[in-house]
């Protein structure tokens, strides 16, 4: 790929939607995570939070390495999506499918991040299908569509590799599919 030699790609979503996870599941080095821990206990019940930041690495080819940046769910910590964001190649949203408010969540992260990065790569990753109400991924991706925004969406789970990769993958194939001919294939 004939693109920069370090690529900054985002992963966003609400807490608990699983992007610290996701960074440490593909990262080639132990992730720096900024946990806390979790004072709201009555939106998600987990123990920590990332306050400020995730971040990993991911070596694509020789000499391209691909820098993964995760951003604190809570919308207190929402100053840190624009810091996060800036700059970025690519964006990854992923989404709880079992939370009763995945499409409202959805269309916001989307938004956000449309505004933030307008230009960019934009793929979603949708986990927990399989606790969700059926017909999530149509009504997901209707959401998307209202909104005018025509992306790929995958129903992943970030524990495994192979899902979380595929994320990263699409976003690269996005960005060298914009490359002029000439310069797609080279490493």
């Amino acid at each position: 790929m004939s693109v920069p030699q370090e690529l900054k790609i985002v992963f966003t979503g609400p807490m608990g939607a699983g992007k610290t996870t996701a960074i440490t599941t593909i990262s080639d080095c132990a992730p720096v995570a900024t946990e806390v821990h979790n004072n709201d206990r009555q939106t998600f019940a987990k123990d920590s939070t990332t306050a400020a930041l995730d971040f990993g690495q991911l070596s694509v080819a020789p000499g391209t390495a691909v820098r993964l940046y995760g951003t604190p769910g809570q919308e207190r910590f929402s100053f840190m999506w624009e810091i996060l964001g800036r700059g970025a190649m690519g964006v990854i949203v992923l989404i709880d499918a079992s939370s009763p408010s995945a499409a409202i969540e959805l269309k916001h992260y989307a938004e956000t991040f449309r505004r933030i990065s307008p230009h960019q790569p934009l793929v979603v990753g949708v986990g927990r299908v399989a606790l969700a109400p059926e017909g999530i991924l149509p009504a997901l991706l209707g959401t998307l569509a209202a909104i005018g925004i025509c992306v790929p969406v995958f129903s992943v789970d970030v524990r495994k590799r192979e899902d979380a990769l595929l994320l990263v993958h699409t976003v690269l194939a996005i960005l060298e599919a914009r490359l002029p001919e000439s310069e797609r294939g080279r490493t």
